[in-house]
């Protein structure tokens, strides 16, 4: 189990000062006056909703000073306001010193465990309240379950299943939504469809939880078909479910079909949607028809940071370099921090584009943002800097990295050397793959031919024996023509 220790909370400030938020207009530092608890719970949820850490922490210090926190209802909007201002062990602070611990408390801090990506903490906390003989109610199991997801632990989720058949909760939607979504994203998908079928009664999260599931594990016939009978039984479905839809159309080239359901979108209004607006962006550039892109960015007036990323890979993926370095300009002007997203794919635009000078600022530029870099910005510069000829500076560039280089490091090292001829430093670069175990059949195939082109075929030979002895082989680069209702997909010579 994962342990977690709690981070102490910061020292209020002597003299808290808290403005008004459309609630009691008396100042917190009138001696005379004092707020009720419940004023105390409102203004609460108005910091919570502004998501204003320092206030909140000043009002935290008003309620041990006025001796509120014993009050159950309080530590909930307490647990509550860390959990959005993503301070989770503030949370488990609270909840640890509250003297009474109702239900809606302990689903508060399982509830901030999940919602901030510490799934050990959450099931622990659920274990105990199980051992304290509390029943979990139709807020804590979905907490529970996504746990269970987030980890991807099918036997811990199995067994929360059955808690849920034993005190009665099988029959709410809710409830059983959370389960086959867990289910799903375990990989679990005939179990997730028995939940899904036998559900009572189904909403649209769990229609969409379903669909979701399918498009993730490739089953895109039965995520269409699920789609088409939810249209059928004239489910009011929302922006993620068309944006899941438009995700299976984008990652099998149903331009066509996606087009109808774009259409759809726009009857719907959907069309609005920065995630339905990310989806559409990615379903026609995967189709090869950037055009209608740029015209679906441009339409939506409210854009999230992952429909400027989706429009980033688009421009990067059609060799639209002056556009990816506009559009990086206009997310500064606008005021959006860039994500490990974003550098992404400027870096993956300085790479196709020999940029070398461009791609280093930008790379270096990450720092500002407070974006540490991954292995996958490293496997970018690497690529960027072996395809421009300057195979030493990557190899100074891989000796330097903070972590440890990755298959996708050495092997945009090996596609410069292949590039340039240098087979001297592809065998070095071969033989550090060959330290790491097992590598995915591409990086097989690139090894044995670093080596045969360094003379050293029994090492050429180990590497396509490493590929038959894992069962598998590369897989074969496909070419695609849409015709009718169908996709028609071919290899060289069919």
């Amino acid at each position: 189990m994962l342990q977690v220790a709690a981070e102490p909370l910061p020292s209020p400030s002597p003299s808290p000062h808290i403005p008004n938020h459309k609630i009691p207009q008396n100042p917190l530092n009138q001696s005379s006056f004092e707020l009720t608890y419940r004023e105390i719970c409102t203004l609460l949820l108005s910091l919570t909703y502004a998501r204003n850490l320092t206030k909140g922490l000043q009002l935290h210090a008003h309620i041990i000073k006025s001796g509120l926190q014993t009050i159950p209802l309080v530590s909930h909007h307490l647990i509550n306001f860390y959990s959005k201002t993503q301070r989770p062990l503030f949370a488990r602070q609270v909840f640890d010193e509250a003297t009474l611990k109702s239900a809606t408390t302990w689903s508060s801090v399982i509830s901030s465990f999940a919602q901030n990506e510490l799934p050990c903490l959450a099931l622990e906390y659920f274990r105990r309240m199980i051992g304290e003989r509390r029943f979990p109610d139709d807020h804590i199991f979905p907490s529970a379950t996504k746990s269970c997801a987030i980890l991807g632990d099918f036997n811990a989720g199995a067994s929360i299943h059955c808690l849920v058949v034993k005190i009665g909760y099988d029959f709410d939607v809710f409830v059983n939504s959370s389960l086959l979504d867990m289910y799903a994203k375990c990989g679990q998908l005939k179990t997730a469809r028995k939940v899904f079928d036998e559900m009572p009664e189904r909403n649209v999260v769990s229609w969409t939880g379903m669909i979701y599931g399918y498009a993730q594990s490739g089953e895109t016939g039965e995520a269409l078909s699920l789609f088409k009978q939810a249209l059928y039984e004239n489910l009011d479905v929302n922006d993620f479910t068309f944006s899941s839809v438009l995700n299976v159309c984008g990652n099998t080239t149903v331009l066509e079909l996606g087009k109808q359901i774009h259409g759809l979108c726009v009857k719907t209004s959907f069309d609005s949607s920065s995630f339905v607006g990310s989806s559409l962006i990615s379903l026609y550039s995967k189709c090869g028809v950037i055009e209608p892109a740029y015209r679906v960015f441009e339409e939506v007036r409210v854009r999230n940071l992952g429909m400027w990323n989706a429009m980033l890979i688009a421009c990067a993926q059609h060799s639209h370099m002056n556009k990816v370095f506009d559009l990086f300009k206009e997310m500064e002007r606008f005021g959006l921090k860039p994500n490990f997203i974003s550098f992404l794919c400027v870096l993956y635009a300085c790479s196709h584009a020999g940029l070398v000078e461009k791609g280093k600022y930008y790379f270096e530029l990450m720092n500002k943002y407070g974006v540490d870099p991954a292995a996958h910005h490293f496997a970018s510069l690497v690529d960027l800097l072996g395809r421009a000829g300057k195979l030493q500076e990557a190899i100074s560039v891989i000796e330097k990295m903070p972590i440890a280089p990755t298959e996708s490091v050495w092997g945009a090292l090996l596609t410069g050397c292949r590039i340039h001829g240098n087979t001297e430093l592809a065998a070095y670069a071969a033989d550090r793959v060959f330290e790491l175990g097992i590598v995915s059949p591409g990086m097989n195939v690139l090894l044995s031919n670093a080596y045969a082109a360094a003379g050293r075929w029994e090492d050429a030979a180990k590497a396509r024996k490493m590929l038959r002895d894992q069962g598998v082989k590369k897989e074969t680069g496909l070419s695609w023509v849409e015709e009718g209702n169908r996709v028609h997909t071919f290899v060289a010579g069919d």
